[in-house]
């Protein structure tokens, strides 16, 4: 059985020319970037050629990119170094109700250390209000997080308008790009971010490498402790053969962009306008416009997320019920939750998300495949007998 894979925002698989440039640095180029021989340096030019990469790809300086070991640290680094870099000015920070769980939980863990956290809510599509943001700044606010686009249901956020109430106030603001580098144009000046997160495995790189850009300025606490290196910023010697094949899948990315982006966007429409015509009482959940060219996420009444997901398994299609990171809990998701969505309604979401190798027969095979396994379901619930 031919499998089809569409959980591309869980992770991707590494671009063969990506996995051809990291092998040298296994067991050739194998130097500690730390040392002086030519072992050594040979590694250390080669980090700094992918900080140039990935640098590139979003409009930041060189010296602007911290490598880190994926989105998650990125994540930890940018709300703990901040905020304990600015806790003699105040300890208020602001968050979205829909972040990912590597943001929520790390200002949970900031909140049980004195701490004040707000979290602004969502409309029905997922959008954050800059007003609300607004509004919810005090004289101790240090830090303003919002994500540039949800990984659950691919809305877009208003982000280059927070940047500016941010700038305006003299607020930090960080943003989580995990599910934008690499697929969206992302320009760190533009959107007015001091602070941004990105990983390697989400645009066709090796997992286990992340990078924080860090606006020249912004006052940030390390908090791994150790060697020099990374400009004192992040202790431990370098993942090189990870740090290379970062840097050419953002050289990748950054080339082939637009096509990419237009492509997936055709087939995202195609798989929309399907599903909801094929499958009664079924909505898409987040922005119809202003979302990711990859993503559908819907919602369908009367069935289990988890049932549809296993028999889409059964039948060789990769698919998920929302992030990755907490696809082992049973609780609904927290996104759609936020966004008002009924219980019973978020129990029966589904997420596709589209990537380099998806194909239209593809797209064919789930608008034949999914509405036959919804109509077992639904004969078999208790859901839509009651």
């Amino acid at each position: 059985m031919k499998r089809i894979y569409l959980d591309y925002a869980a992770t991707t698989p590494t671009h063969p020319d990506v996995l051809k440039a990291m092998l040298p640095y296994f067991t050739q180029a194998f130097g500690n970037p730390s040392t002086i021989y030519s072992y050594g340096q040979e590694a250390k030019r080669e980090i700094e050629e992918a900080r140039t990469q990935v640098a590139s790809l979003i409009g930041a300086r060189d010296e602007e990119i911290v490598f880190t070991s994926g989105g998650t640290e990125a994540d930890n680094f940018a709300l703990k170094g901040a905020a304990f870099a600015n806790e003699n000015k105040g300890n208020h920070i602001i968050t979205s109700s829909i972040e990912h769980h590597a943001v929520l939980e790390t200002c949970h863990f900031l909140e049980r250390r004195g701490f004040n956290i707000t979290h602004i809510p969502v409309d029905k599509y997922g959008l954050v209000d800059p007003d609300d943001v607004q509004r919810a700044i005090t004289e101790k606010t240090i830090l303003i997080s919002v994500m540039h686009a949800n990984n659950e249901i691919g809305t877009i956020e208003p982000i280059t308008e927070i940047g500016k109430i941010a700038k305006e106030t003299g607020v930090s603001f960080h943003t989580d790009a995990v599910q934008t580098g690499g697929h969206i144009p992302v320009d760190v000046n533009e959107l007015g971010v001091d602070l941004l997160s990105m990983s390697a495995h989400k645009l066709y790189g090796p997992k286990g490498v992340g990078a924080l850009y860090i606006r020249k300025g912004t006052k940030l606490v390390a908090f791994i402790h150790g060697g020099e290196q990374e400009r004192r910023r992040r202790a431990g010697t370098e993942n090189v053969p990870g740090i290379v094949g970062f840097g050419k899948a953002a050289e990748l990315a950054r080339h082939k962009m637009s096509q990419e982006a237009e492509r997936l966007t055709c087939l995202r429409d195609k798989l929309i306008a399907g599903l909801l015509e094929r499958i009664d009482h079924t909505r898409l959940n987040g922005h119809p416009v202003k979302r990711l060219p990859n993503n559908v996420n819907i919602s369908v009444d009367f069935v289990e997320g988890e049932s549809m997901l296993l028999n889409l398994d059964l039948e060789g299609i990769c698919a998920s019920t929302g992030s990755a990171c907490s696809s082992g809990s049973l609780e609904a998701s927290h996104v759609l939750l936020a966004m008002g969505l009924k219980h019973e309604q978020a129990h029966g979401s589904l997420r596709f998300t589209l990537g380099k190798w998806t194909t239209e027969e593809e797209i064919e095979q789930v608008l034949e495949t999914l509405p036959k396994i919804v109509a077992r379901l639904r004969a078999m619930s208790p859901l839509l007998k009651s």
